[in-house]
């Protein structure tokens, strides 16, 4: 038995069915066709989760999350993706600027370069972190196209010269 009970009004039924025929973004396409099966009318009465999932190719978690977000917020928070709210970038500006220049920087004594985990040691020891992981530090040289440490570090490219 599903949690929530979806009961569209007229407008609503018509607003999806026109977003399904006139297309547009996939999921937008998918949630309003989940809508107008859990509608509690009569000739969906047949139309289980189960059945939703197969004809649509919908998990059930998708579904319930649909009905959920339609009855506690309506129905365009439906029709949108489910809101991310514990997202938060650990990697801002002024740490990717330390990362950066620990890269840069000459490496400890005895060693050729810099690695990810002794960046990210690094930052933590600096206090500019709590704690950031080497696969965090990893995907920021990424993004700045460093190369740790070495001669030409990808920051800033000089032009081939034409002889």
């Amino acid at each position: 038995m599903p949690r929530y009970n979806v009961t569209l009004t007229n407008e609503e039924r018509e607003d999806l069915q026109r977003l399904v025929q006139k297309g547009g973004k996939g999921y937008r396409i998918k949630h309003a066709q989940i809508l107008l099966k859990l509608d509690r009318r009569p000739e969906n009465a047949e139309w289980t989760y189960d059945l939703i999932k197969a004809a649509y190719g919908a998990a059930h978690s998708t579904i319930a999350g649909v009905a959920k977000r339609f009855v506690i917020n309506g129905l365009e928070a439906a029709l949108g993706r489910k809101k991310q709210e514990n997202y938060h970038r650990k990697v801002t500006g002024e740490v990717e600027a330390h990362i950066c220049a620990i890269a840069c920087s000459d490496p400890p004594e005895g060693l050729t370069r810099w690695t990810m985990q002794m960046i990210a040691d690094e930052l933590i020891r600096l206090e500019i972190v709590e704690y950031i992981t080497d696969s965090a530090v990893c995907e920021t040289m990424k993004k700045t196209k460093l190369s740790h440490g070495l001669l030409k570090n990808g920051a800033f490219r000089k032009p081939a010269r034409n002889s």
